[in-house]
């Protein structure tokens, strides 16, 4: 269960530490500054979510290093911010591909897959519980039915059997969310992401709810690359409409960019456009006569579960560069000395633009959070800002890649216009759906399909760096799309600019 769209302690004080993070980087502090933010995001004598204020500081300031790109080590725990931050500033390129870690000390251990029985069992005269156990783990106690965890193969067949439903399966909420079984636990029984299975999605980051688990930010080296009067220019994802609240529209987004600092604004559907009129051309060519069927290629961590999951199939999955990389091209086309930051819904989109393919394309990402957080450093009102100048790069269907099955939509609806050819097509969205998916197709289940993944349960909508709850965001979308100034890619007459 994901705690997306709720407003927590965990969500007030990440936010935080952007923001603090953000006004430092707008101003000409020194490095000892940032030891002061510890005290200001927790500055009460008493601590109010840990067993000590010293860990609850401790545990911001393992946040507050990780918001500047830093490594999370655990030896720098104890020691000051200002003792390595001004190292790692120096050097650019030190932001790697680890980006989501577990804040060790701040995990609480939560204990691992089981099915437990709870005061609702009536210990019945029936006991189907214990009759359907294959491994004979339950015995009738004096209170109620036990289960026997060293015997527990967890396959459910008790929870499913109880007429009183008294028997609930648990895990740790962040294994949950994860459906490439990259959560692990260390020596201590703390949790820990095996980085040869991560696909770097961030579902963990926003299920875990003592807040343990964080990714790397941007914002700082962006901010500072603002404050020096570099050219920065932006794309933004179809999924931002709504994000900053219902009072504030499309328009005032991208006047807030510009007043930041931000020189263009551009769509990244525009690049979803392009990217659907060449995976259609790929289709029509290749399927079914040169590979068995084609996945897309718009989200990364859908392409890193082919790679790291399920090798085989990665030589179906497109190699079409994604929107990001497509509409990020198209700003650097005649201006080659400007910088291009992504702004979206997404943590392995940071990954995406790291690598040796896109990275001379993309020199930032951040979130949704973050950038509302630099709103927030700036002294940015978005509903008090006059609306300026509106944004009309992208057809409907370009838009509308944010939603699930919006990818497969929009090369559909190429097929049809262009080569009058109806397509068959599957989509999964979540990571376990995403890996059964391509299970199926490496098993020939689906010759003959496009196959669309999503990393993230309801789409880009569903990203870790949204504000919003996933249904409000596609209804946002889906509202946004209907007022794109083109109805399918091919109409698009800015794809020439691309």
């Amino acid at each position: 269960m994901s705690l997306k769209g709720i407003y927590t302690d965990i969500v007030k004080i990440r936010r935080m530490v952007f923001a603090e993070v953000a006004k430092l980087a707008l101003s000409d502090q020194e490095e000892d500054e940032f030891d002061q933010i510890p005290y200001k995001i927790i500055d009460t004598e008493e601590p109010t979510y840990r067993s000590s204020i010293f860990k609850e500081r401790a545990i911001v300031a393992a946040r507050v290093r990780m918001a500047l790109g830093m490594d999370y080590q655990a030896h720098q725990e104890h020691k000051l911010l200002s003792s390595s931050i001004r190292e790692f500033l120096d050097n650019e390129d030190t932001l790697n591909t680890k980006l989501v870690n577990v804040i060790r000390f701040a995990c609480e251990k939560c204990p691992t897959k089981a099915h437990y029985v709870t005061d609702n069992c009536r210990k019945c005269l029936a006991h189907p519980c214990s009759i359907v156990c294959p491994v004979d783990a339950i015995t009738i106690a004096e209170k109620r039915a036990i289960i026997d965890q060293e015997k527990c193969i967890n396959c459910g067949k008790c929870k499913e059997a109880c007429p009183y439903s008294a028997i609930v399966k648990y895990e740790r909420p962040c294994a949950a969310a994860c459906g490439v079984d990259a959560i692990e636990s260390d020596e201590y029984d703390r949790a820990k992401i095996n980085h040869a299975k991560c696909v770097s999605c961030g579902q963990c980051i926003i299920s875990c709810p003592f807040g343990a688990i964080a990714d790397k930010s941007m914002i700082y080296q962006l901010l500072k690359d603002i404050k020096k009067g570099l050219d920065l220019r932006a794309v933004i994802a179809p999924s931002f409409v709504g994000q900053f609240g219902p009072l504030v529209t499309p328009e005032k987004i991208i006047t807030a960019l510009k007043k930041i600092g931000i020189t263009e604004v551009r769509e990244v559907s525009l690049g979803a456009d392009a990217a659907s009129l060449h995976e259609a051309e790929l289709f029509k060519n290749c399927i079914p006569e040169k590979q068995p069927y084609l996945g897309t290629s718009c989200c990364p961590s859908w392409t890193y579960i082919s790679d790291k999951h399920l090798p085989e199939t990665r030589e179906y999955i497109s190699e079409s560069y994604s929107p990001m990389v497509v509409s990020a091209e198209s700003v650097k086309e005649g201006n080659s000395d400007s910088k291009v930051v992504f702004i979206g819904p997404c943590v392995s989109k940071k990954l995406e633009a790291l690598s040796d393919e896109v990275k001379d394309h993309v020199d930032y990402v951040i979130t949704f959070e973050e950038l509302a957080a630099i709103f927030v450093a700036a002294d940015i009102e978005l509903t008090q800002i006059d609306e300026e100048e509106g944004i009309y790069d992208a057809s409907k269907f370009g838009r509308g890649y944010a939603n699930a099955g919006g990818v497969a939509a929009a090369i559909q609806e190429n097929m049809q216009k262009i080569y009058d050819q109806k397509i068959d097509y599957v989509k999964a969205d979540g990571l376990a759906e995403c890996k059964k998916m391509l299970i199926k197709a490496k098993h020939g289940q689906l010759d003959g399909y496009l196959l669309e993944g999503m990393a993230c349960p309801g789409g880009c909508v569903g990203g870790p760096g949204t504000l919003l709850a996933t249904r409000k965001g596609a209804r946002n979308v889906a509202e946004f799309a209907k007022r794109a100034p083109y109805r399918f890619a091919g109409e698009n007459e800015k794809l020439g600019d691309k």
